[in-house]
Formats: C-alpha cells, sequence, structure tokens
C-alpha cells in the first residue's frame, strides 16, 4: 500500500525528550515500511525514519528557539502540502486530532484518524458528528466513553519497537514515577505510596509552563524534604533502558481518564511491574497479577508496590511481545486500512448514486505482512 502518515509538529518525529504521539507514530510508520508498505511520513525536517519524509518545518515546534511561531499555521501549510499530494496515496492516516477535518471532506474515504488524547472536552461531540463521515481510531475501549456515537472503526493499542528498550532480569530496589509533573498524573500520590514503603523513589519528569504552580507549590516542597525523594527531570530514550529497568516497580497513580499510558507499556518491555490506579485505559493494559497490579485506593497502592518485586520480570516481558510490539500495531493498522480500500469502490455510489471512481491502476490490494 502507499500509505501517508501525518503527525502532529509538536514534538520531532520520535521525540527527543517527552512526548507520546510523535513517538508512536514513529513506531508505526517504521514498522509498516519494515512490512513491506511504501510510507510517506510528513513531518519536521528534525524527523528520523525509515519512510520516504516530506518535511514541512524546519524543525518540531517544541525544540525551536524562536521565542515567536505559530503553531495552527505550521499545522496549516503541512495539511496543505498533505492536500496537494493526496492522490498519491492509498490511505492517509491523520493524527492531528481534528484539524483535518473540514480540508478532507471530499477525500474522507480514503482517511483514517487516530485520536490520542483525552474525549470528554466540551464541543467535541459537535464536531465528529458534523465530520461523521472520517472513520476514526481509539487507542483503547475507554477513550471511547465520552464520544459513543463517533464513527469509531477500531481500536488499536500502542506499540514499540522490541528492541527500543533492553529488559532488566532484576531491579535495583527503588521505585519510579515516569512522565509529566501535573495533578492528573498524581505524583504526589507516587511520593506518599514510596514514602509509606520507606523506598526510594525517582522522579524523571518534565514540569510543563502550565504546571509549574503545581511544582512550586505541591510537589517540590513534598520532594525537598524527603531523602527518599529523588528528583531526575526529563529524560529521553536513551536514559529510559536503565531508568526502568533499575526500577522495582512504576507507580502510575493516574487521577485522569488516561487514553493509553505509553510509559506501562514503556516499563513492560524491561520488565518491569505497573503499579496503577484503575482508571481509563489502565485495565486494558495491565494484567492484574500478572505485569502489574490495579488499585483503587492508597492502601492498594502501598500494598501492591510492597509486592511489586514478586512478579516474574521475564513473564512481564513476554507479554509485552505479545500484545504491544510495533509490528502488533502495525498489523492492526493494516486491518483498518484494508477494509477503507475495500469499501472505496463502492463509497461514491453508496453516498450519491453516482458511478464509483476507480482506484489508480497501479495501486495494490494485497497486505504484504
Amino acid at each position: 500500500m502507499k500509505i501517508a502518515q501525518v503527525t502532529p509538529l509538536y514534538e520531532a518525529v520520535p521525540p527527543r525528550l517527552y512526548g507520546g504521539t510523535e513517538r508512536v507514530v514513529a513506531h508505526l510508520t517504521d514498522a509498516l515500511v519494515d512490512l513491506g508498505h511504501e510510507v510517506t511520513l510528513f513531518a519536521s525536517a528534525d524527523a528520523e525514519t525509515r519512510a520516504r519524509l516530506i518535511p514541512v518545518r524546519d524543525q518540531a515546534i517544541r525544540l525551536d528557539p524562536e521565542p515567536l511561531k505559530s503553531d495552527l499555521a505550521a499545522h496549516m501549510t503541512m495539511l496543505a502540502e498533505v492536500l496537494e499530494r493526496a492522490d498519491d496515496f492509498d490511505v492517509i492516516h491523520f493524527h492531528t486530532d481534528m484539524l483535518h477535518l473540514p480540508f478532507f471532506r471530499d477525500l474522507a474515504d480514503k482517511t483514517v484518524t487516530t485520536l490520542h488524547g483525552r474525549l470528554d472536552l466540551k464541543d467535541l461531540p459537535e464536531v465528529y458528528d458534523r465530520w461523521s463521515e472520517f472513520g476514526l481510531v481509539s487507542i483503547s475501549d475507554d477513550q471511547r466513553r465520552p464520544l459513543p456515537a463517533a464513527n469509531w472503526k477500531a481500536t488499536v493499542h500502542h506499540g514499540m519497537p522490541g528492541d527500543l528498550y533492553r529488559f532488566s532480569p532484576g531491579s535495583e530496589g527503588y521505585l519510579a514515577f515516569l512522565g509529566r509533573i501535573s495533578p492528573e498524573k498524581r505524583p504526589d500520590r507516587a511520593i506518599e505510596i514510596a514514602t509509606r514503603l520507606g523506598k526510594p523513589l525517582k522522579i524523571a519528569a518534565k514540569v510543563d509552563a502550565a504546571d509549574k504552580t503545581y511544582w512550586k507549590t505541591v510537589i517540590k516542597p513534598m520532594i525537598d524534604g524527603n531523602p527518599l525523594v529523588e528528583f531526575i527531570g526529563e529524560i529521553g530514550d536513551d536514559r529510559k533502558s536503565a531508568f526502568l529497568g533499575g526500577a522495582e516497580a512504576l507507580l502510575f497513580p493516574v487521577d485522569w481518564p488516561e487514553p493509553f499510558g505509553l510509559v506501562m507499556i514503556e516499563a513492560m518491555a524491561c520488565g518491569t511491574p505497573v503499579v496503577a490506579f484503575r482508571c481509563g485505559s489502565t485495565p486494558e493494559i495491565i494484567e492484574d497479577g500478572a505485569t502489574g497490579f490495579l488499585v483503587d485506593a492508597m492502601d492498594q497502592a502501598v500494598a501492591a508496590a510492597g509486592q511489586a518485586h514478586r512478579l516474574d520480570r521475564e513473564a512481564i516481558r513476554a507479554r509485552f511481545d505479545l500484545r504491544f510490539s510495533a509490528t502488533a500495531m502495525a498489523r492492526s493498522y493494516l486491518d483498518v486500512y484494508s477494509d477503507i480500500l475495500a469499501r472505496r469502490p463502492f463509497a461514491a455510489h453508496m453516498l450519491d448514486g453516482a458511478p464509483a471512481r476507480p482506484l489508480r491502476e497501479d495501486r495494490s490490494f494485497a497486505i504484504r505482512a
């Protein structure tokens, strides 16, 4: 197939440090290339990919030192570039939330849109009702709950290359928190769990501008007065194997409808169990008692973190390989793409009675695995 992947421009592909969506797009793109497909990635020029790259900005927005810049203008330029080349592709896969919907309405039958964020926001139902012809993919079943009537085509869990993170057969005895310092991620819970257990806690996290007050008034005072807690700051993929692999458990004490939580499978790739609050997607990702523990309250979280070292780290890694590899993710998306190709010759006839538009003769319907 000839497939276009259209990514947000906020982070590099893959991100240098924190960043989920662009990381998933990078893994998916390379996996599709490895499976024999002709993939084009629309991204900033600093992307690292095995696909054909169409650079639409000189660098990722977050990495750009220019103080005055427009993320909307950058994305509009990218969408215009995709639209001009739309006939070159069998499938156009968008990861840009809703931004492209008004511009690609006439081409909706050759697109798929993965929604990567939370969907319990005012105004979203009206958007996905107005542009209901666009097929959507969720990254967890739970993510769909605020929009049950949307045009869902599939749920595809995230995946990553099996060799990206090293398996660690044993831990160094500390607990880990990895991600972002924000109220919904609940690093305060992680600190309390470690403190009650008397175990060291290492926090590797970014602090966004919007969360600086929370950091200064809530989290930093909890760290400054606690000899068990070490704040490392933001880390990239090159340091995650050592950080996650050395942990006795990853603490994932979220307090919001987490659509997926990529860090959970990053930990599993290292063989590290996850202690997660039962919230959002966590019951779909964590197999309770096998790859970690699901908890509903702080007392349960403390008990689970104290027992996590008993879980089989090799078995955890094996479950990652089976469920969350980049190849598994890519194969699931290929099922979605093939459904689009199977339906498209009939779409125009079904909608308006007009003759179906013929596909270009050089397009292949075969999915090479």
